[in-house]
This record gives C-alpha cells, sequence and structure tokens, in this order.
C-alpha cells in the first residue's frame, strides 16, 4: 500500500435510509447517501471527495459524450452475520479496471487507490447494506473523458466516480435464452474484453428484439462464423457438459468475468474436471439433446450463478433439468454465499473487509 489516500468527506444532512423500501428493490435504481468523485488531470489522480449523492455538472462538449470513452465495473459488498462488511475480490476488478483504461486509451488507476477508494465510500454508507439473503451492497466504479474537444482523440482529463446501490437478486426465475446467430456483441481485435460502456449500448437492440419474443438472456456467438459460443448479455456462460466444467476461453471478445474466475477456481478446489476453450454451438445444442448437458447458468458479479432453464437456437427450445437438481451449480452458489456472507472458511482469502 501507499500513503492513505486523502479524502475529503463531506456528509449528508438527511439520509434517506429511513424512507428507503428495503423489501422492494429494484436493481441499480436505489442509491446511497453518497457518492466519491476524483479527478485526472495534468498526469495525476487528485480531488479524493465523497459528497452526498447527486447530480454532477459536465460540458456538453465532453468528449465521452461524442467518443464513448468511458468504462465501469461492478462490485458487490456484503455484510456479514457479526456485523463486519467484506468487498468481494475488489483486487481482481481493480486489474480488470486497469486493462479496460488501457484498451480505450484512459489513465489506469493505482490498485492501491482503487481500492482505498471502494473501502471509504463503502464505510461511509455500510448501513445501507442490506442482510436479507441475496441481498448486498452493488458497488459501480467508473471513469468517463471530460476534455471539452469535438476530435477524435483521448482526452487529456477524465472523472472517476464510484455510486453505491443496495440490491436483491439481479434474476429472480430460471432464463429463457436464445443462441444469437446474427447479431454481435464483439468481434476479435475489438474491446470485448474491456467494460466498455459502449460494448452493452450496441447490445441493447437485439437483447429488446430478444425480450419481445420472451427471452431473458441471449447468449452471443463469435462474430465471424457465428459457431461458437462467447457470453451471455449479463454474464460469462459456463456449463456442465459430460460431467466436465466447459466455459468459453477469455479472449479479447469475451469479458474475463471475476465470479467466472471464483467458479473456475472452486472447481479445481473439489477435482472437478475444467476445459476452457472454444464451445461450439453443435456441440452445445447435441448435449442438450442427448441428455450430457447437465447444467448451464450464468456467472457475473451482478447475475451471481444465474440457472438458465432453456437454450432456443433456430427456432428449437431445449429445457434443461429443474435448476433445484443441478449438483454442481447448487453446490458453488451454497459455497460462494458461505463464504461471502461470512457463514465459512474463506480459504482463498477473497472477503476484503472494511475496517
Amino acid at each position: 500500500m501507499t500513503e492513505t489516500l486523502d479524502i475529503k468527506i463531506t456528509k449528508t444532512l438527511k439520509s434517506r435510509l429511513a424512507e428507503t423500501d428495503f423489501d422492494n428493490l429494484v436493481f441499480g435504481r436505489t442509491f446511497t447517501d453518497h457518492m466519491l468523485v476524483a479527478d485526472y488531470s495534468d498526469g495525476e489522480w487528485k480531488n479524493f471527495e465523497i459528497l452526498p449523492y447527486g447530480e454532477i455538472s459536465v460540458s456538453p462538449g465532453i468528449s465521452s459524450l461524442h467518443y464513448g470513452q468511458s468504462f465501469f465495473e461492478g462490485i458487490k459488498a456484503y455484510k456479514h452475520a457479526d456485523g463486519k462488511v467484506s468487498i468481494f475480490r475488489p483486487d481482481k476488478n481493480a486489474q480488470r479496471f486497469n486493462k479496460s483504461a488501457e484498451r480505450l486509451c484512459m489513465p489506469p488507476m493505482p490498485e492501491d487507490i482503487f481500492l482505498q477508494s471502494l473501502l471509504a465510500v463503502v464505510d461511509i454508507d455500510r448501513n445501507w447494506i442490506p442482510t436479507a439473503p441475496g441481498h448486498s451492497l452493488y458497488i459501480r466504479p467508473f471513469m468517463f473523458a471530460t476534455d471539452q474537444y469535438l476530435g477524435v482523440a483521448p482526452s487529456l482529463s477524465y472523472k472517476y466516480m464510484v455510486l453505491l446501490c443496495p440490491v436483491g437478486p439481479y434474476f429472480t426465475k430460471a432464463l429463457r435464452t436464445k443462441i444469437e446467430t446474427h447479431y454481435t456483441r464483439s468481434a476479435a481485435g475489438g474491446m470485448g474484453y474491456a467494460k466498455s460502456s459502449g460494448n452493452y449500448g450496441g447490445s441493447m437492440y437485439p437483447a429488446k428484439k430478444a425480450a419481445e419474443e420472451g427471452f431473458d438472456q441471449l447468449i452471443w456467438t463469435d462474430a465471424k462464423e457465428h459457431k461458437y459460443i462467447e457470453e451471455m448479455g449479463a454474464a460469462n456462460a459456463m456449463f456442465v457438459l459430460d460431467g466436465k466444467l466447459v466455459t468459453p476461453l477469455t479472449q479479447d471478445t469475451i469479458l474475463d468475468g471475476v465470479t467466472r474466475d471464483t467458479v473456475i477456481t472452486l472447481a479445481h478446489d473439489w477435482g472437478f474436471p475444467v476445459e476452457e476453450r472454444n464451445v461450439s454451438v453443435d456441440e452445445l445444442i447435441a448435449g442438450a439433446k442427448s441428455g450430457k448437458l447437465t447444467d448451464a447458468f450464468g456467472a457475473g458479479t451482478a447475475a451471481t450463478i444465474a440457472p438458465v432453464g432453456s437454450i432456443s437456437y433456430q427456432g428449437e427450445e431445449y429445457t434443461l433439468i429443474d435448476p433445484s437438481q443441478r449438483e454442481f451449480s447448487q453446490k458453488v452458489l451454497k459455497t460462494l454465499d458461505a463464504i461471502r456472507y461470512g457463514q465459512g472458511p474463506d480459504v482463498h482469502g477473497w472477503n476484503c473487509f472494511v475496517e
């Protein structure tokens, strides 16, 4: 760690905590009392401040609004039964944050400063962390370009912010999914591995069309031939196929998910065979037909472990076994919950405690 980050703190005069309905949280709609902001200019990060959540003033000419220099991360904090607060694996998010920054020609954030910023703002709003099962505090760090310049060039100034949202489950049912064979999320050589805002903007139209057909999520395929599985709209795609955990190999089109890495690590701990490789649509559908596909789920910070109930491809829908009967994903979810809520051993030291 470097020296302690100097953060100016201005607390709200009136908390909204008492008027918040924690029994009816809509994911990403409720924000805590405070947010963190910082600026980058003249080659350094400065002006770290925690202040009451509210609107910010920006010029309509800032380059992020015109050329898309913006990205984000997603992290969660949990409250343990003994009252301790932990953030789950923020070091992995810090690493990915800087991978996104590099791809978008934006300044890196020193990992220890990134971590200190999260700890500070979560500490201020620790009372906002829900305690109900499946609930948590969602942490959204993000960065955007702030130069007032209508030219296609990297900005010289940026703003970094952290928002907090108390949340419940992202998905509340098994997902009806569709394998996408026309639209593309990301192409080789692109920025699919970065959490660029533009990646999500480009995915909304096909996702909207799928929702109109009754689907909950798309399963994206490669841009060239649409023959290989890539990831789901809100999570990495993971399958138990012929007795092995199979998931697409991360590359420049696929996000290197923290939850994905966590699941793979747990599988290795248990001696469960893992294959990170190209996963063809044909073998997935063949597995669904033969019964060799015994588990399918999305793995992501927001989604956690989201069971896939059915997979549709070329007009045919293949229903999978009841999620409650799936041995692997049920074990993963139970183990993850035990670690994150402080109810089981954390042998890998994934919990980062907010002191």
